[in-house]
C-alpha cells in the first residue's frame, strides 16, 4: 500500500523515504521531512505555495482562475488586517490583566475560579480581564494602533472629545475562528 525509496532530501544508501498514496502524505524517517504533495513540491523545487499550487495544477491540466483585488478589496483587506491585528493585541493586553495584575487576579481571575473554570481552560481559551480604569485606549495608541481601528473593532467609545475603554472592568472571553 505504501511506496519506499531513498530520500530526495538528502543522500542515503538505505531507503527512508515512505510516500502513503492513500493517505496523500510522505515521511522521511532519515532526515524527518513530511507532508502532502503540495509540501513535497515546495521543498523539492524550492517553490512558494502558489508557485507549487500553479506547478501541479499545470502539469495535470488544471484550469486555476486567478483573480485581482480591486483598489476596494485590497482597502476592505487592509481594514480586516487592522481589525484583526488589533484585536489579537487587545487580547494579549486582557490576558496579562488577568494573569499579572493584582485587580485581575483578586477579580477575574477569583471570578473564573468561583465558576469552576480551571487554569488549563483558562490559559487554553485565553480567557482576560479588562481593568476598572480607562488605560487600555491609551496603551493601544501609545503602541501605534489607530483610534478609528479601535473604535471599529468596538473597543474604544468617543464621548465629546473624551475617548475611553468599552470593556471596563469585565472579564472577557475572546472568539477565536
Amino acid at each position: 500500500t505504501n511506496y519506499k525509496g531513498n530520500c530526495p532530501f538528502h543522500n542515503e544508501k538505505s531507503p527512508s523515504f515512505v510516500v502513503s498514496p492513500s493517505k496523500g502524505i510522505y515521511k522521511c524517517f532519515g532526515c524527518g521531512k513530511a507532508g502532502n504533495a503540495i509540501t513535497f513540491v515546495m521543498e523539492h523545487e524550492s517553490f512558494s505555495y502558489v508557485e507549487a499550487l500553479k506547478y501541479l495544477a499545470k502539469k495535470y491540466n488544471i484550469e486555476v482562475e486567478e483573480t485581482v483585488q480591486s483598489d476596494e478589496q485590497r482597502i476592505q483587506q487592509s481594514e480586516n488586517d487592522s481589525l484583526y491585528i488589533v484585536n489579537e493585541f487587545a487580547k494579549n493586553t486582557f490576558v496579562h490583566n488577568l494573569l499579572e495584575t493584582d485587580e485581575g487576579k483578586s477579580i477575574g481571575l477569583s471570578y473564573f475560579r468561583e465558576r469552576g473554570f480551571s487554569d488549563e481552560i483558562i490559559e487554553k481559551f485565553q480567557l482576560g480581564y479588562t481593568t476598572e480604569a480607562s488605560t487600555f485606549t491609551g496603551l493601544a495608541l501609545s503602541k501605534g494602533y489607530k483610534l478609528d481601528i479601535l473604535k471599529s473593532a468596538g473597543l474604544t467609545s468617543r464621548k465629546d472629545d473624551s475617548k475611553y475603554d468599552f470593556f471596563r472592568g469585565r472579564v472577557m472571553f475572546p472568539i477565536h475562528s
